[in-house]
């Protein structure tokens, strides 16, 4: 049975894009969060990628449709944890740490981290695909400062097997293909 590539992410941090990107496949996608609602997959020779629904606020669904996504979202995670190869965390790189500072100074885990957390706890392989890097002007300083916030010690470079600096807009994801395409040769041997 072909293994899993599962893309996830808060709302609009561009999943669907890299999704896109990563398979040649179009999923809606939109200014406004909580346009993917369910699991998307498709496969592609070995493997079936999956783009799964934002989490976070979505500006047009009530709290309890909400938290139902969310739910969703993590018991998708914890019945098919045998079955995929890689979680790929998408972030906003751009906006990362400000959100993080956010969260933090009102006592609680920005869900960024709480979801890292969760995915490693859960025994999966994650990759983090910190998207929007066009934006960012001191690339090395903010993929540091995003590592240690995730419990990895800086300089992110020695995470390039975990870390891709990307910006699925603009179609550079390199980074994030080779993870991948070495999952994929590790799975296959």
């Amino acid at each position: 049975m072909p293994k899993e590539i599962v893309l996830i992410g808060r709302s609009n941090v561009g999943k669907s894009t890299l999704f896109r990107q990563l398979t040649g496949k179009r999923v809606d996608i939109g200014r406004r969060p909580g346009m993917t609602r369910k699991p998307f997959k498709v496969k592609i020779g070995n493997a079936i990628y999956v783009d799964m629904p934002g989490y976070g606020f979505m500006k047009y669904l009530s709290r309890d449709e909400q938290e139902k996504t969310k739910d969703s979202v993590i018991e998708y995670f914890e019945q098919n944890k045998d079955n995929i190869l890689l979680a790929i965390q998408i972030i906003d790189a751009a906006s990362f740490l400000d959100i993080a500072d956010r969260w933090e100074q009102r006592g609680e885990v920005p869900l960024e981290i709480e979801l890292y957390d969760f995915l490693n706890d859960l025994g999966l392989d994650v990759a983090l695909a910190a998207n929007k890097m066009d934006r960012i002007s001191n690339k090395d300083e903010a993929l540091d400062a995003i590592v240690e916030r995730l419990g990895m010690l800086p300089p992110w470079r020695q995470w390039t097997d975990k870390v891709a600096p990307i910006s699925a807009k603009k179609g550079e994801i390199e980074p994030i293909k080779l993870i991948i395409s070495k999952r994929l040769a590790r799975a296959s041997s």
